[in-house]
């Protein structure tokens, strides 16, 4: 029985042993997939900013809009519409405080009444200097 079992030690020259190769190929994928993903991410960031700010609500912008298209010949109408969307920009300077509070003063003579006059041309200029001190 010993004759026929085989001797597996016999020496081989023509083989050479099992060398490990050095695969680098998985952690090249991980990180083009990771710099990938964070180039998605960043355009997806960058698009969302862009989208927001495109849709954003600026309140100072509508009163600015508003001011300059208030309509002068309805006194009492203008009056009220002038101290209420003129006061967004009170608190720009202490220049737009003063001239705020000189135009609010100029006003009183056409809010409280049954019928007022036209404004005067003063108050009307007054109103034109005091909308262009105002920006956005």
């Amino acid at each position: 029985m010993q004759d026929k079992m085989q001797n597996f030690d016999i020496p081989l020259h023509d083989i050479k042993p099992i060398v490990d190769v050095q695969e680098y190929s998985l952690y090249y994928f991980l990180v083009a997939s990771f710099v990938v993903l964070l180039l998605v991410l960043g355009i997806i960031f960058l698009l969302y900013k862009w989208f927001k700010k495109r849709n954003e609500f600026n309140i100072r912008k509508e009163h600015l809009k508003i001011l300059r298209s208030i309509n002068t010949k309805d006194a009492k109408k203008a009056a009220y519409d002038i101290t209420h969307y003129g006061a967004t920009f009170e608190d720009d300077s202490p220049r737009h405080k003063e001239m705020y509070k000189n135009l609010v003063s100029r006003l009183e003579a056409y809010k409280y009444k049954k019928s007022v006059d036209d404004l005067d041309s003063e108050t009307l200029g007054y109103f034109e200097l005091y909308k262009e001190m105002c920006d956005v």
